[in-house]
């Protein structure tokens, strides 16, 4: 990656402030090359806008942030479930097959929304072959759940578990839903995480030539 945008993307983690503290800065790094190479691309639509989920961190940690790129501001930072097929704590192990419960990896733009079994809920689709790709398909959205709530952790010690969507607080998942409108960036990371669309020398092209836009 140029070193360009590596500084570019150290100077946006610290003007996040705060609300990003949790975010780590080699995550914060993968979101943003995914971002600058997909835009391009046309698969993601909306600029300036990108949400992370870092499932390498406990399920008790707000690990889930909505970023507004040209403000440098955290819109929406939240507790996030993971599939239980992907492991207690921490999300382990990581699958794209039906009936896995298991969380996918890479990146995804988002859908439409709709009225299902959780309520309110926004399809996502992914943009990674062989990793996300069956998320449309598998019905993973982002949707609703008591056990993704501050409350759930309290009594239980940890979230409880989806069976592969990024489920979100109850009071918080019509706003969150709201602001990623169809063709927002969601990045999904974990260990392990390989994809197409973390190109270092594309992402720094594009940052020359239009910033975060």
């Amino acid at each position: 990656m140029p070193d360009t945008l590596r500084q570019a993307i150290r100077q946006l983690h610290a003007a996040l402030g705060p609300a990003a503290a949790g975010l780590r800065p080699a995550v914060l790094e993968q979101a943003c090359v995914g971002y600058l190479t997909l835009h391009p691309t046309g698969r993601i639509e909306r600029a300036g806008l990108l949400a992370v989920a870092d499932m390498d961190l406990p399920n008790t940690v707000e690990r889930l942030w909505v970023i507004d790129l040209k403000n440098a501001q955290v819109l929406h930072r939240s507790l996030v479930a993971h599939g239980e097929g992907s492991g207690h704590l921490r999300a382990r192990r990581f699958s794209n097959e039906e009936k896995s419960a298991c969380t996918s990896l890479g990146f995804y733009r988002t859908a439409d929304t709709y009225d299902g079994i959780h309520g309110y809920s926004r399809r996502i689709e992914g943009l990674d072959k062989g990793q996300n790709a069956n998320a449309y398909d598998r019905y993973v959205v982002l949707h609703a759940a008591d056990y993704a709530s501050p409350k759930y952790v309290q009594q239980h010690g940890h979230l409880g578990y989806s069976r592969g969507c990024p489920a979100l607080p109850p009071e918080q998942f019509k706003d969150i839903i709201a602001t990623l409108r169809v063709g927002s960036l969601l990045l999904v990371s974990g260990p392990g995480l390989a994809s197409r669309w973390l190109d270092g020398p594309a992402a720094g092209r594009r940052f020359l030539k239009r910033g975060w836009l």
